[in-house]
């Protein structure tokens, strides 16, 4: 049963985190960026503090627990999150936000062979370098027909990217001695303080509870940041972070699949070819695991 879970569990992270921008442009209108995240944070941590009691039937803080869980949140949730919402927000195309934060895998790649020790293989480059050039493809389009780009909101996507890439390392480095439930409900308390800090620094708040709103909050909080965010750290739990990164580059094919059937936006034949380019580049990255455990 655990294998299965392991060969399936990729997949639906990719499927689940892929709804997160979908989730976005149906909420985005009804509320400021920063008081979106600090709402979600807000509901997702007090949740997942009691599905660990009811779990685990306990909840036990540490100082250790409390600053690595504390680093994560900032930046894995805080930093990302709030780039991404304020980039949209500002009108920035998803597909421009989703190419920037998909840089990701290359620099987890590189910080993950510095600090973490991972090998970095060739193949495991030519993937990666595979992976975004078939990413670049699906997104030409998009980018192109852009106008009137905001620098801010391309400074949020780059904040976006550093955060997420920064607490996926820190989530790889110290993951694995938290206690997964415990230490992502700190996460997300630490970001609702955080971005709400920015919230109240730098917005009107102001709540519109349209049913559209209302479906976003709770399918980002379920989904997103329960459902992705657990399977997101079992997968750096039993594989590499240069490995688990990689995911992201199908992120954003799959997103557009996702807004074709749900907003009528068209896919083009090179998002078809794009896609073809950036599984394969994934395959590259992720073979040599896959087959590791396939032999335990």
């Amino acid at each position: 049963m655990q294998k299965v879970f392991g060969r399936i569990a990729p997949f639906l992270f990719v499927l689940l985190w892929s709804t997160g921008f979908i989730g976005v442009k149906y909420g985005i209108p009804y509320s400021p960026p920063f008081t979106f995240v600090a709402l979600r944070m807000l509901i997702a941590a007090p949740l997942l503090a009691l599905i660990a009691v009811v779990v685990t039937k306990r909840f036990e803080i540490t100082r250790a627990i409390f600053l690595q869980s504390s680093a994560i949140g900032v930046t894995l949730h805080g930093a990302y999150l709030a780039g991404c919402f304020y980039a949209v927000s500002k009108g920035l195309p998803a597909g421009i936000v989703a190419l920037i934060v998909s840089l990701q895998p290359v620099l987890v790649s590189v910080f993950a062979a510095i600090f973490l020790k991972e090998e970095l293989s060739f193949r495991k480059i030519s993937g990666l370098i595979l992976g975004l050039l078939g990413l670049i493809i699906v997104l030409t389009p998009r980018i192109r027909t852009a106008s009137d780009i905001s620098w801010i909101a391309l400074g949020a996507c780059v904040v976006a990217l550093m955060g997420g890439t920064s607490g996926t390392l820190l989530q790889k480095r110290y993951g694995g001695q938290l206690p997964v439930l415990v230490s992502t409900s700190i996460q997300y308390a630490m970001t609702a303080f955080f971005v709400g800090v920015l919230a109240i620094s730098t917005e009107k708040i102001e709540v519109t509870w349209d049913p559209h709103f209302i479906f976003s909050l709770v399918w980002l909080i379920v989904v997103l940041s329960v459902g992705a965010i657990l399977l997101l750290f079992y997968l750096l739990r039993v594989g590499s972070a240069a490995s688990v990164s990689s995911y992201y580059y199908l992120v954003p094919p799959v997103t557009a699949v996702e807004a074709y059937f749900l907003f009528g936006e068209k896919v083009s034949v090179y998002g078809f070819i794009g896609t073809a380019i950036t599984v394969v580049g994934v395959w590259l990255v992720v073979a040599k695991r896959t087959s590791d455990a396939q032999s335990l």
